[in-house]
């Protein structure tokens, strides 16, 4: 087969115009930062034909991107996962050889680790939120991923709001730790806080609880803020949410993983949690945790607001870079 003469630049440029009407605008900008390493790798290997790539260049771009961006295992598999799609639509446009993207390696994540550093950054954030917006607006997935995300609370402490804990006036929600009545919460009496919320959050759910919400009470004859006709969301409901939105197919994205949608288990009622890029409710609240820190969030507000320690954050939540810590301490030299 004779192959079409491409350059990286170009390349790129085609991918993401012909992925403009498939996916949602933040998937496209998470796929063009991914990607645009591999161009810049590129340049500094000068190939300027994307004919002529290989399998073992391929393998020392990865190489080379692990120590570039500081990556763990987790983020390498993401970029190594966005390049072996990229190249197998190379493949289709005669761009590279054909079968080059099986030459695409990429780490294997353990239970184990993915449990420990998988987290759902921003853009993931972005196109999943955007998508229930437009599909599911105002419905219990579209509030319930969206008080996880923008709170930087735990999944006891989503499930254990009540009406009554939220006032819309003054913006906030009240996590309290009611055991006695069925939602304990981590921390106990010490994990009661008042969390503030923004404009769009709370014009959501005061659309939620003036069209959607169903009229109904929990066994303790409270009224759950996050309610079906049976009474409060189950914990396990919240977190089937969570790994069925976090698959890419479900929000627009392509399958990373080679699987044909109609074949693939993780489609199939209650078994999104199959799929190796959906995440648990847990990597919501890391990626939360790592945003803000990543915005110039002050330490002691994100410790607050999401009710665990500095040392904690520093140990099991920030997902932020050495080289990203130093770029935004780089921002206060002028005040020095």
């Amino acid at each position: 087969m004779d192959l079409e003469p491409i350059n990286p630049e170009t390349a790129l440029e085609l991918y993401l115009k012909d992925k403009q009407n498939e996916l949602a605008e933040a998937s496209l900008k998470a796929k063009k930062y991914r990607l645009q390493h591999f161009v810049r790798w590129c340049h500094e290997q000068d190939i300027e034909n994307l004919n002529d790539l290989t399998g073992r260049q391929l393998h020392e771009y990865r190489l080379w991107r692990r120590e570039d961006g500081d990556l763990n295992k987790v983020s390498e598999k993401t970029q190594m996962d966005s390049l072996r799609v990229f190249v197998r639509w190379l493949e289709a446009v005669d761009g590279v050889e054909q079968d080059l993207s099986q030459k695409v390696l990429s780490p294997v994540i353990t239970p184990d680790e993915n449990s420990r550093d998988v987290m759902m950054d921003s853009d993931q954030a972005s196109s999943v939120l955007s998508h229930l917006e437009k599909y599911e607006y105002a419905g219990p997935q579209h509030v319930a991923l969206t008080l996880m995300w923008h709170t930087m609370m735990r999944i006891g402490g989503v499930h254990a709001l009540d009406v009554g804990d939220y006032n819309s006036e003054e913006q906030y929600v009240k996590v309290r730790h009611r055991s006695d009545t069925g939602t304990p919460i981590k921390n106990k009496g010490d994990g009661e806080r008042l969390v503030a919320l923004s404009d769009d959050i709370c014009e959501l759910i005061d659309d939620w609880l003036d069209n959607k919400r169903p009229d109904t009470t929990d066994e303790y004859d409270r009224e759950p803020l996050l309610a079906s006709r049976e009474g409060r969301l189950q914990k396990t409901t919240l977190r089937m949410y969570v790994y069925r939105w976090t698959r890419p197919c479900a929000h627009g994205e392509e399958c990373p993983h080679d699987r044909d949608p109609d074949d693939c288990e993780a489609t199939t009622r209650n078994a999104a949690s199959k799929c190796p890029s959906s995440v648990s409710p847990h990597a919501i609240r890391r990626g939360s945790i790592t945003h803000g820190l990543a915005n110039d969030m002050p330490d002691n507000v994100v410790s607050d607001r999401a009710n665990v320690s500095p040392r904690v954050i520093e140990q099991h939540y920030d997902r932020r870079t050495e080289q990203e810590k130093m770029e935004q301490r780089r921002d206060y030299l002028d005040n020095l």
